[in-house]
């Protein structure tokens, strides 16, 4: 009996520790004895004042129990829940901040502002206890005093790489909300698509919206200012500040593929199909130019009452400026020193139209060269230095740096702890400095992240970096918010909401036994609570698929699938592995083209090893040729069989990675006379982004040689609207099977 009563206080403990797994932790969180019980019996105080308070959190229990609750007047009546509005100690009479008490009668809920009491609600939700039994749920008696130490906690999302639907970003309002955030930042115009109508022209969302691939493919989508105006009502009531971002001078090929009079040479363009940085961008010397954007940020600021506005100002070339007499002749006028100069006019110019109409401009850290405009706030992301210049210009600043902010970079780059890790507060910043700093954002850069995938881009980095903001830890103890992860795993699942990893999952330890010709693969999960289940028939994997618990032999080409799960839930997206026993297999390889070091140290061994390249050229197993082709021979010892080779190429052309304009293929019996077999090419468009491995394969009637002799022909170059031209092209060469 004494162990049943024991193992029923541990569960107990077990659940209520689950239950204060508070996400971002609060500043100051107090145990109570004893628990209130919430049932469609309970009552809610409130004044005219917290009346939208009260209606969404009984849309949340309507939702979620099946109940509301119904109001009273009596603000001392017993099970009850009070919200009120009032001088709160204990919260530095932060404008977000509250009090929480919830004892054995009631919850009470105080705060100086609405927004406080909003962010209480936000805790309160995760204090309800995930069950089936929805009719009463039992909260733990607790006091809390929580505040933000940061006023600008956002996520970046871009519409424009790829476009997101409308419940899809009020999904994310909601998501934000959960987690204390209060910005979202709004990317809407790039090269790769307009995304904001602008009744007084239309053609911007008719051809700039949509974006066209060779293959006849029409890719786009916009928002009307109906959507806008709902989605930004929509945020308001979650108490998120929607912060539009226009993009100017650069960033800018959807709008001038529109309106090539508004660029230097005046086109034609095609709205951008590729990722990078494109040369033709706004013309600064031209009073047109800078008529249509204060015509459209005229109607953009009637959309949104965010007291600011993001004008972009990164990554402008400056070529076409330096080309155009218009733009040179700006610099002469205007008595510049050079087009970092007019960059600094432009934003400058910029700016003043928009303090006319109230507003504040807010500029990547790109604004600083030439001339920081008077009253501007520099989002820093190439590192800090930005930052750290412009707090020291008095200017207040958003630090979001690549390192720590860039949530489209792969977990093995920016993973959780480093993200948990971050102070948005440089170092270099003294006391007065440093109240500059309004917080930071995660980016949410969308070139490789259609809608479907956000999720397992953004979680759970964002919700590290939420924490971060809102209670800005001294001391970090990631292992103590990885505790508290877990639980907040439930309710992410419980919202349907997908996430990746922590931390790089998985370790891959591959050796070959030469005289049973296997493969030996074992793999080692680095994060806990994950299982690992994979498949070797190309299935995708399910918990009902093989169990991983010891090593991996094939003894055949196999392509392996493997997913992590947690409970029933796959985390993050499935791994693949594909392994090749081919007559090639160990094989000498020489090379005739000579490869660059930074890939696989240039080792040729990597082609005949059986290890296949993947879906990231970046993370081993090819080998790079930069402006050169690709040749060698393969030595299978002795006079062989075969009908088949296949060599991989990976293709990535905004990095221009391509893949070559045909490969040839020759044998010899004594590697010095070879005659040709065949020439494969592939059809592929250069205007197609995708990062993939794509295999030229010839088959032939069965030959029998010992030399095999690859040649690739490397495209070398590229066309002139390609926003790397002039740049080197790479080809990405992985492994060579011969059948």
């Amino acid at each position: 009996m004494k162990k049943f009563f024991l193992l029923a206080a541990m569960i107990t403990l077990t659940n209520l520790y689950a239950q204060m797994s508070i996400i971002p932790k609060p500043q100051k969180i107090i145990s109570l004895s004893g628990n209130f019980t919430l049932t469609s019996g309970t009552k809610i105080f409130n004044t005219s004042e917290t009346e939208p308070i009260k209606n969404y959190f009984n849309e949340y229990l309507k939702e979620e129990l099946g109940f509301e609750l119904s109001r009273t007047q009596n603000s001392n009546e017993k099970n009850s829940i009070i919200i009120l509005l009032k001088d709160v100690n204990g919260i530095k009479q932060n404008p977000e901040g509250y009090h929480l008490l919830i004892d054995n009668e009631k919850i009470l809920i105080e705060a100086i502002n609405i927004k406080g009491l909003f962010y209480a609600i936000q805790t309160v939700k995760q204090l309800i206890p995930l069950t089936d039994k929805k009719s009463k749920v039992v909260l733990p008696a607790l006091e809390i005093f929580d505040y933000p130490e940061f006023k600008w906690r956002g996520l970046n999302l871009d519409c424009c790489r790829h476009f997101m639907s409308k419940d899809f970003i009020k999904r994310y309002i909601d998501l934000l909300a959960y987690q204390k955030m209060n910005i979202l930042h709004w990317h809407l115009t790039e090269d790769q698509g307009w995304r904001i109508e602008i009744k007084k022209y239309p053609e911007l969302t008719k051809i700039g919206a949509y974006r066209k691939y060779d293959d006849g493919t029409v890719y786009g989508g916009f928002y009307t200012q109906e959507d806008i105006k709902e989605i930004v009502n929509y945020a308001q009531s979650r108490f998120i500040t929607v912060v539009p971002e226009i993009e100017m001078p650069g960033h800018s090929t959807a709008a001038i593929a529109t309106y090539p009079e508004l660029s230097c040479t005046g086109g034609p363009f095609d709205v951008g199909t590729l990722w990078g940085v494109y040369k033709d961008i706004y013309c600064a010397g031209n009073e047109k130019t800078f008529e249509f954007i204060e015509d459209v940020l005229s109607e953009v600021i009637e959309l949104f009452p965010s007291k600011y506005i993001h004008i972009g100002g990164d990554e402008a070339p400056k070529d076409r400026w330096q080309n155009c007499p218009k733009c040179q002749l700006r610099i002469k006028d205007e008595n510049l020193a050079d087009e970092h100069e007019l960059q600094s006019y432009f934003i400058k110019r910029v700016e003043t139209f928009l303090n006319s109409k109230g507003k504040e401009i807010i500029g990547w850290d790109e604004i600083l060269e030439g001339g920081l405009a008077p009253g501007a706030t520099v989002q820093s992301w190439r590192g800090t230095k930005g930052a750290i210049e412009a707090a020291k210009m008095n200017h207040d600043v958003i630090v979001s740096p690549t390192s720590h902010c860039y949530f489209d970079y792969p977990i093995e780059t920016t993973d959780v702890p480093k993200v948990y890790s971050f102070d948005p507060i440089p170092d270099e910043l003294n006391e007065e400095e440093a109240k500059h700093v309004l917080g930071s954002e995660g980016n949410m850069w969308t070139e490789y992240a259609p809608q479907h995938l956000v999720a397992y881009r953004l979680f759970p980095r964002l919700t590290a970096l939420a924490e971060v903001l809102w209670t800005y830890p001294k001391e970090r103890n990631y292992d103590e918010f990885a505790t508290r992860l877990q639980s907040f795993y439930d309710r992410l699942d419980e919202m349907d909401v997908n996430y990746t990893y922590e931390i790089p999952p998985l370790t891959f330890t591959e050796s070959f036994d030469k005289e049973k010709n296997q493969f030996i693969i074992d793999v080692k999960v680095n994060q806990q609570g994950l299982d690992l289940f994979y498949t070797t028939d190309g299935s995708e994997p399910t918990t009902k698929s093989s169990k991983y618990s010891d090593k991996i032999i094939l003894d055949k080409s196999t392509t392996i699938k493997l997913g992590l799960f947690r409970k029933h839930k796959q985390v993050g997206e499935t791994f693949e592995k594909s392994y090749s026993l081919s007559k090639a297999k160990d094989k000498i390889v020489q090379l005739i083209s000579s490869p660059s070091n930074r890939f696989e140290g240039g080792n040729p061994l990597i082609l005949t090893d059986g290890i296949r390249g993947g879906n990231n050229y970046r993370s081993g197993g090819y080998l790079g040729f930069q402006s050169s082709d690709f040749e060698a021979v393969v030595d299978l010892n002795e006079p062989t069989e075969i009908n088949k080779i296949t060599v991989g190429f990976f293709t990535a052309s905004s990095s221009l990675v391509l893949i070559p304009e045909y490969v040839e293929y020759f044998i010899s019996d004594d590697g010095v006379h070879f005659e040709s077999i065949g020439k494969v090419k592939e059809n592929f468009s250069i205007k197609d982004p995708s990062w993939k491995r794509m295999d030229f394969y010839l088959t032939t009637e069965k030959l029998k040689t010992r030399y095999i002799k690859i040649f690739a022909k490397n495209p070398q170059q590229i066309p002139e609207w390609h926003p790397a031209f002039g740049g080197k092209v790479w080809l990405m060469v992985e492994e060579i099977i011969v059948e």
